[in-house]
């Protein structure tokens, strides 16, 4: 079969693109910038059956050159994170051009991932995602919807979220949502779910709930996980939280944003589970349970594969606009720090020290400075060092990098670029870039600085002794490590 997939580069969509080629189907893949296509993930043979085309959904003329030989598309798309007060015009305005989009197709279903919208008094989120619905309903091929409640995987915000609370908290002090009741769901199952109903009858123009095998609180939940992770936690919970605390609450324990922290606490009032049975007539695989769900996460993070991550959503940090806006380096109105260091060791293994900066490693000097500068970010809303990063040794395109994001990872050139997503009175760029001439390697390091204002340039000034004291040494640890 020939498919269409949107959030290709996105959590599900990443784990359901090798899963569709494995079935031998044709993927055209839409994405907002090649950039982030996870290129060196796949080999040519996979490549073969995949094609990339660039669109942006809120430009319907960039819809116009996507092929219209295709029998299903998914439809992957949300905007839980996005920080814009517009969010629901804009997923309105992103499904209306696909609607007008696909109904010049071949195409003989279209498939939505959307959220359980059982309750009455739903949250602004799940509003949205219900109007979504409706609005990709009008379009002439049959579409199925699969609501899922809260996804458990390795890299889900979910998991994410629950795992900073349990490991870092031994006393929680929580606020009464967490007596709500959900049906939480492996992302395994939600990939199999998306895989097995296309072109079933019984799926076509159908609406489903899709859930684990348990109903549980959100407090079973987090006491679940300190089982499973074999630690004692204690939960208090307390009536004087508004969704506003609460959302600061998450914010200073948890990787989170606060524009997602506030749709979660949000949508936490909704019970989110599963008032009919059906799709598991339709499509009868088994259920993983809540406990199985978290050793399959655990078990991807320990083998190093986890496929992809909610944190590598550009959108969710600030950036606007697409990568290349930001991949040429500025060179003009700009402070920068120049280092370098030559080598005699062998390449590839300064490249693997490039390549594991941040995370668990840390910044190879003054970790604490590094540590505290993360904090301080996060008091005036940034996101501070919590995101930490998908993998300890793999890096692409788009991923997060505790306060930067990846703009460039070529390997066999050496060579890394990062922007910080943190909050700064103007831009900032950290490059690592390998150089090999008359016969010796240089390993140099660059931090840019593009000032925004005069409060810009106090900023720049008031971090140059911390630049001294870190980065000489930063740069020559990396090449003894």
């Amino acid at each position: 079969m020939k498919i269409l997939l949107t959030g290709s580069t996105g959590y599900i969509g990443r784990r359901l693109l090798p899963v569709l080629v494995a079935e031998n189907h044709q993927v055209v893949c839409l994405v907002r910038d090649r950039r982030r296509f996870d290129w060196e993930d796949f080999t040519e043979e996979f490549l073969e059956n995949v094609s990339v085309v660039e669109v942006d959904l809120n430009d319907p003329e960039s819809l116009k050159e996507v092929t219209a030989d295709i029998d299903v598309a998914f439809y992957l798309v949300h905007s839980m994170s996005s920080s814009n007060p517009n969010f629901t015009d804009m997923e309105a305005r992103s499904a209306e051009n696909f609607v007008q989009f696909i109904d010049r197709t071949r195409c003989k279903q279209l498939i939505y991932l959307s959220g359980i919208v059982n309750d009455s008094d739903l949250s602004d989120h799940l509003l949205s995602r219900k109007n979504v619905e409706d609005i990709l309903r009008k379009a002439k091929p049959p579409l199925t919807v699969l609501r899922a409640a809260i996804i458990i995987g390795s890299g889900s915000a979910s998991f994410e979220i629950i795992r900073d609370l349990v490991e870092k908290l031994p006393v929680m002090i929580a606020p009464r949502w967490l007596n709500t009741r959900c049906q939480p769901i492996g992302v395994r199952n939600v990939v199999e779910y998306l895989s097995e109903v296309m072109l079933k009858d019984g799926a076509l123009g159908q609406t489903f709930d899709i859930g684990g095998t348990e109903i549980l609180t959100y407090n079973e939940m987090l006491m679940g996980f300190a089982k499973v992770r074999g630690l004692r936690r204690f939960i208090i919970t307390v009536p004087v939280l508004t969704p506003k605390l609460s959302s600061l609450w998450l914010l200073l324990v948890t990787s989170t944003t606060f524009s997602l922290a506030r749709s979660l606490v949000s949508s936490m009032k909704n019970e989110v589970i599963c008032q009919d049975n059906r799709i598991l007539d339709i499509v009868p695989i088994r259920r993983l349970d809540y406990t199985e769900a978290l050793q399959l996460a655990f078990d991807k993070i320990s083998q190093k594969s986890v496929v992809s991550s909610w944190k590598d959503a550009s959108s969710l940090f600030g950036m606007t606009g697409n990568f290349p806006d930001r991949v040429q380096v500025p060179e003009n109105g700009v402070f920068t720090d120049k280092r370098s260091t030559t080598f005699d060791r062998d390449k590839e293994e300064v490249v693997e020290n490039i390549w594991s900066i941040g995370g668990n490693r840390g910044w190879y000097f003054g970790n604490w400075m590094w540590g505290i500068r993360g904090f301080l970010d996060v008091l005036v809303g940034g996101v501070g060092l919590r995101r930490g990063r998908r993998s300890d040794n793999q890096l692409r395109t788009g991923d997060a990098l505790d306060f930067w994001r990846v703009l460039v990872a070529d390997r066999a050139e050496g060579r890394l670029l990062l922007y910080a997503e943190m909050k700064l009175p103007g831009e900032a760029w950290l490059e690592f870039k390998i150089k090999e001439k008359d016969g010796k390697t240089t390993l140099l390091q660059t931090a840019t600085f593009r000032p925004l204002g005069v409060w810009g340039r106090f900023y720049w000034y008031s971090v140059l002794p911390f630049h001294w004291l870190i980065f000489p040494k930063m740069v020559k640890n990396i090449v003894r490590r």
